[in-house]
Parts: structure tokens; sequence; C-alpha cells
């Protein structure tokens, strides 16, 4: 979950890996690091701040490091408390050798002893440490690096992204990978290394994915990628379409209020992408099931994390209402622990923003090992999920800097219910007229969401009222359960106030004991096949003094006689509605955190990408 960037250029490389550093902190932010070459001493600097990167950025004000290669870490902290000592990049006993890593070492401890007793002397609390002391141990006078690095590496158990430099060998940049995202910009007289995209955009936009236990060899003019056993590996670049300007705030006070509002933009982008070659013709040009393969599929399952996993719960929904096919949803972390009942005739849907969520990809793993067919919904082009998938829905959402998710959220739904249409006609359950009614009034969606972004200021007010409440609980029902539990955790993911979700049903086997006048309750009561019911669980929270804020369909008045705040969102179709119910429930989060203070974007002990179990 650490970010990790490293540079080896002709360029002064502090001020391109500071830059590139800023655009990874939401990958983790209790401490950061950068380490350098220096070109007039030959010799390692190293600069360490606990806190966010700006104290960082103090610090290399006032003591520059001036060299053309280098690495840098952002931190979140796994072992170890966050402070200066903990903090990357960690050296060798003598200086000779800085390190970099994202992952966990699940054997450092019999490491850390074994390689004090050899003579080695620790100085952090990290697991990482224990890597560049292995490195150490293996670089000997006539051992280049980079098979240091792999000796290093074949002893570790866990996960890592690593970056590593040494004065021996100031013309090399070496990096590592098993289980952690690593990415090589392509440049001109100079390299990039990175865990995620966004960090090397303003400098190129040709990239190398670097793929599971590979080791990768920088020079300023060229790299080299091998397996840990140092065999060749030729792997062409990718084009990155996402510009800068989408990683930037843009005016904006936070990256996820601009992202929030780029939803409708993003959802009109992927119905031109996915609609291009006709109005009702449904084009997925990486998804590479067969129809005949799909025809044959008797059941699917979904698996996913955090918001994602809210995203398949409302997909089993989609799936089984437009394609008449059972729809199971795992937890990723679950999924991948279970005796799993799946073979060739089941689907899996794994659905990850970054296509490097640790236990999503472990999921699929065991699911191919039982010869089910993979489907990945992601976001980011050639990430190691689509390169593990028999085939990949892209999102096309842009770059998501904001820790809690918005405009990756509604992306990954719209891709849903444009697969479920694709397969409903691929399965003769939908026809022709039937799929082209359902793409009317998907095309709606993007102007009705521009609608609710128009009442902003409304529901920043009515957000502002209900700052003083100690914690919420969400409730809703049918496709708008899952919108439920996705609103609760927008609101406690920024705003640390303790909240639930829950099927409204539920309200009575147990919630219920809850509500009194000190607890906020958001309703989600659209209209819909169940709205009388959601009608009577609103009364019987009235009945509790339970404090009401109802989402609710424009023109329904007789909500009115049950909640004086209300926001209403654009008549839709039930299936549809929750790429309209989110906005809400995501302004609703955004402006009680912005008034409590917090720091909307990196909340605390969170990170964007969860790279480790």
């Amino acid at each position: 979950m650490c970010g990790i960037v490293g540079y080896i250029g002709q360029k002064q490389a502090q001020p391109i890996l500071l830059s590139s550093l800023k655009r990874l902190e939401y990958r983790g932010y209790d401490s950061s690091g950068m380490a350098l070459i220096l070109t007039a001493k030959n010799a390692i600097s190293v600069r360490k701040a606990a806190g966010k990167i700006k104290v960082l950025e103090k610090l290399l004000a006032k003591k520059p490091l001036q060299g053309i290669v280098g690495i840098a870490h952002t931190r979140w902290a796994t072992h170890g408390v966050p402070n200066q000592v903990n903090a990357h990049p960690h050296a060798d006993c003598l200086g000779e050798i800085a390190i970099v890593h994202n992952g966990i070492i699940e054997n450092y401890s019999q490491l850390k002893k074994e390689l004090g007793k050899e003579g080695h002397t620790f100085r952090s609390q990290t697991d990482t440490e224990v890597i560049v002391h292995l490195i150490e141990k293996y670089y000997s006078r006539n051992v280049p690096l980079e098979e240091a690095v792999s000796k290093a590496v074949l002893k570790l158990e866990g996960s890592f992204a690593l970056g590593v430099i040494s004065r021996r060998e100031p013309g090399k940049l070496v990096g590592a990978r098993l289980g952690s995202p690593l990415v090589v910009g392509i440049g001109r007289g100079e390299h990039f290394l990175s865990s995620d995209i966004p960090a090397v955009l303003d400098s190129t936009k040709e990239v190398v994915f670097v793929d599971e236990k590979e080791l990768v060899v920088l020079t300023a003019d060229n790299y080299t990628i091998t397996d840990f056993l140092g065999r060749r590996i030729i792997r062409k670049s990718v084009l990155i379409d996402w510009d800068i300007a989408q990683a930037q705030k843009l005016g904006y006070t936070h990256f996820m209020l601009k992202e929030l509002n780029e939803q409708p933009k993003v959802l009109e982008h992927i119905l031109a992408s996915r609609l291009k070659k006709g109005v009702n013709s449904i084009v997925f040009e990486e998804q590479r099931i067969s129809d005949e393969k799909l025809r044959k599929m008797r059941a699917i399952h979904i698996v996913a994390c955090g918001t994602a996993y809210h995203a398949g719960l409302a997909g089993k929904y989609i799936l089984e209402e437009l394609c008449r096919l059972p729809v199971s949803v795992d937890v990723s972390s679950e999924f991948r622990y279970r005796d799993l009942l799946i073979d060739e005739s089941v689907l899996v849907i794994a659905i990850s923003q970054s296509g490097e969520t640790a236990d999503t990809l472990a999921g699929v793993r065991e699911a191919k090992e039982k010869n089910a067919a993979i489907l990945a919904v992601c976001n980011v082009v050639g990430s190691t999920l689509p390169r593990e998938s028999d085939g990949v829905i892209y999102t096309y959402a842009g770059p998501e800097i904001g820790v809690a998710s918005t405009k990756a959220y509604t992306a990954q739904l719209a891709a849903l219910y444009l697969f479920a249409l694709y397969l409903a006609r691929v399965k003769s359950v939908l026809g022709e007229e039937q799929v082209a009614k359902y793409l009317t009034e998907l095309r709606r969606i993007p102007p009705q969401q521009e609608t609710i972004l128009g009442a902003q200021k409304v529901i920043g007010r009515l957000a502002r009222r209900h700052v003083h409440f100690g914690s919420f609980l969400y409730l809703g029902r049918g496709i708008n359960f899952p919108s439920a539990l996705e609103g609760a955790l927008k609101l406690k993911e920024i705003s640390y106030i303790p909240a639930e979700g829950y099927a409204a049903g539920e309200m009575k086997h147990g919630p219920i004991a809850l509500i009194d006048e000190y607890r906020a309750v958001v309703c989600i009561a659209c209209q819909s096949r169940v709205y009388e019911k959601m009608i009577s669980n609103i009364q019987e929270i009235r009945a509790r003094q339970g404090k009401l804020i109802v989402i609710a369909t424009a023109g329904d008045d007789k909500i009115q006689d049950h909640a004086r705040e209300i926001i209403y969102i654009p008549r839709c179709s039930e299936l549809f509605s929750p790429l309209l119910v989110a906005l809400p429930l995501q302004l609703l989060a955004y402006h009680i955190a912005v008034a409590r203070g917090c720091d909307v974007d990196q909340p605390r002990n969170l990170a964007k990408s969860v790279t480790v179990e």
C-alpha cells in the first residue's frame, strides 16, 4: 500500500522524485523519504521524515540532494510505528545500498535473527530492512547488483515491490516485484520506476508493467527485464491515455470533490466507448471470453473488496434480473480461503479499481485452478488483474486519487450494467427491443447525475446540520441495499463517524435498538417495488425519534409527510437508481467530513490500493 518511485537519467532527481511522490501519497502518508546517489561524492545520502510528504519537502528545501539517480517512498505503516527511523529508504550496514519497499515480508523475523548472527546491524523495526541486509550479504565485488537482488528475493516470503540503488553501480536502478505493483516509465535518456501510473504521467505516457516474479534493471538509456533466475523477458510498452490534468485538482478543494463531479462525464465516456458501433451494439474490445463459452455459464461469482464489493452486490441484482442466472458475491479475503465449489461452468467476475488488490488477485488465482472463467472489471490498463484474467472490461474512469472511491464505483456499476445486457442478449434472455429500451434508459443517467450535482449547495447545508450526530444508520432495500452499505462506508472512511448499512427489512431484527434522538438515519426511499415497505420503516424510525435523512424520487409529494430532510434524485427506473443514489450519499459524506475538519483525500490509517493481505 506504500508508494515507491525511482529515477535514473540526466536531470536532477530530487524535484522529479518529490513531484512523483506527491502523486502517490494516496497510497500511504504517515512518513516519507528519499535517497540519492550524490553526483559529487559518489555516496548515497538519505532524507527521511515522519508525517506527510510536505514535511519531507521542507527538509529537502533546507538540505537538498544533488544527484541524477535516486529512489523515494511514501509509507503506510505495517511493521514499526510511523517515525523517522522506520521511514524508507533503508540502507545496509556500510551505507552502500539503499532500498524502498511496498509489501510485507512474512518471514522477516527469522531472517532478521539469521542476519543478526552474521553481524548485520538493524536500526528500524521494519520488515523491509531485512531485504537490504540480504542484498548486502550477496553483494560481493564480483556480483552485480541485480544478481544480489535476485538471490535476496528468493529468500523472501510475502509480497514486495522494490527499488534498489548502490553507490558502487551509480548508473543502475534495480526493481523487483512479487505480489505488489511495479511500473517502468520510458523516457528519452531517462527511466522511471513507480508503484502506479500517476507518478510518471507528467514525464511520460509510455510504460512497461513488471509482472510477478520479475526483476528490472534500469539505466538512463535502457531497461532489461528478467525473471528471478536471470532469464530474459521481452515485453512491449503500453501507451496510457490518461492526461496529467486528470491527476490534478484543477481548482477543486479536494480530489474527492473533483472526482465526484466527474461522474457524469465518466459515464458518458463509457457509453460512447462501449456503444460506438451502433445504437444497441455493446462492444468490449478486451473481453476475450467467447460468446459460445458465455452461453454455457450456469452461474456467476463476483469477488471484490471494499467499495468494489458493494458494486458487486449491486451487480448481483443487475445480473440476476437481466440474465436470469444465479449470482454469488464474496469479499475477496473470504473467497480465497473457502473450499470453492466452482468449475468451468462458473464465470468469476473480479472487480478492482487498481487491478492490484492482493486478496482479489489471490481469489482469482484460486478460481483459475478450478477452471473457472475470469472476467476482470478494472480501471488500470495493463495492471495485474487484467493480465491474469480471461477477459477484461476497462471502466475508463481515469486516475482516482482520493482514497474514498467515487467515480470508480459508478464506473464499475456502469460496466456491470453493460455486461449484463450483453450477456442477456448472448444467452437469448432479452431480445433486441428490450436491450434497446434498457440502453435508452441508461443514456438518460448522465444528465440526471448533473442535476444532482447542481444541488450540491443544498446537500452541503443539509450535511452541516447533521455534523454533530455521533453515529449514522443507512437503510436501503433491493438494489439499493448495497447503496446503503456504500453510503455508510463513505461516511466512516472520511469523517470517522461510526456508520452502518443495513437492509431495511432487517431493522427489526436488531438495528432498531440503536435508534434514538442521537443517531441520524439515512433512508433510501426511491420509487420502487418496495417503496411502501420503505415508508413503513421510516414511520418506525420516526416513532423512536430517529433523525431522518431521506433520499427520494423527484415529484414524490407523499414523502414530505414523513420527513423534513429530503434529498431528491431525478425519476428513473429502479434498476438504474444506484447510479443516481450514489451521488447524494457521496456528497453527504464529503460535506460532513469537511465540516468536521477531516482530511478528506487522505483519511487516517487508509491507503488507496490495498496490495498486502
